[in-house]
């Protein structure tokens, strides 16, 4: 067996072993993953202009569905969010509690959830999605979209609500999306090409398209 072989059968059966993995070691990985996040939440850089930082926590979220699939992904952020806010101090900064997660930063932990379900469901169920194109599409939309949509809403009902200086759409995205487009979309690259490289060619698990991947090259 040639050496390229061996490396693709090896990311097979690390992939099935974590699809059949109990109950009890999958909430072991899921919490695992958590305090990843949890420690990538910590490499920030505030702008001046916003007070939302870039942090390196969504590549995080983004990891978290291609590494534990469909659900557990999501079981994962939402420890992280829970745990987060009931006192461990693994928010951006070293900070905890139910006070951050109801911040002008807490909807984009929120959109941290939908996201990995989003991306542990396509990793899960389509082998075609763990090509680098189809995922880089993947996470550009679960970026934007998943993890974007709620923290702006809740970045904008903070700035109503809790300072009393309301914003128009184009204020809200300067502060709260417009400066980190370009770090996400780099993130975005780096997180598919991650998952070309480690996820499995073929089938492990129930994949819809399971009987199709050897007629496919997958960039």
């Amino acid at each position: 067996m040639t050496l390229g072989a061996r490396i693709n059968e090896a990311k097979y059966n690390v992939f099935k072993w974590r699809y059949e993995l109990s109950i009890p070691k999958k909430l072991a990985l899921a919490v695992g993953i958590a305090i990843l996040t949890g420690l990538l939440a910590q490499l920030r850089f505030y702008l001046p202009w916003s007070p939302v930082p870039l942090t390196g926590q969504t590549f995080g979220a983004l990891f978290a569905g291609i590494a534990l699939g469909t659900w557990w992904g999501g079981i994962s952020m939402a420890l992280y969010a829970g745990l987060g806010a009931a006192g461990i101090p693994w928010f951006q900064g070293w900070q905890g509690g139910i006070a951050y997660l109801a911040g002008p930063t807490g909807g984009y932990i929120v959109g941290f959830i939908f996201a990995a379900l989003f991306l542990g469901y396509f990793t899960d169920r389509f082998v075609r999605s763990r090509s680098f194109f189809a995922m880089f599409g993947l996470m550009l939309f679960a970026n934007f979209i998943l993890i974007y949509g709620p923290g702006l809403l809740q970045l904008n009902l903070w700035l109503t609500n809790v300072k009393g200086t309301p914003v128009e759409f184009g204020q809200l995205m300067a502060m709260g999306a417009l400066p980190f487009i370009a770090g996400d979309i780099t993130k975005a690259v780096f997180a598919a090409l991650i998952t070309r490289g480690v996820t499995p060619k073929k089938a492990y698990a129930k994949e819809k398209d399971g009987g199709k991947w050897a007629k496919w090259r997958l960039p």
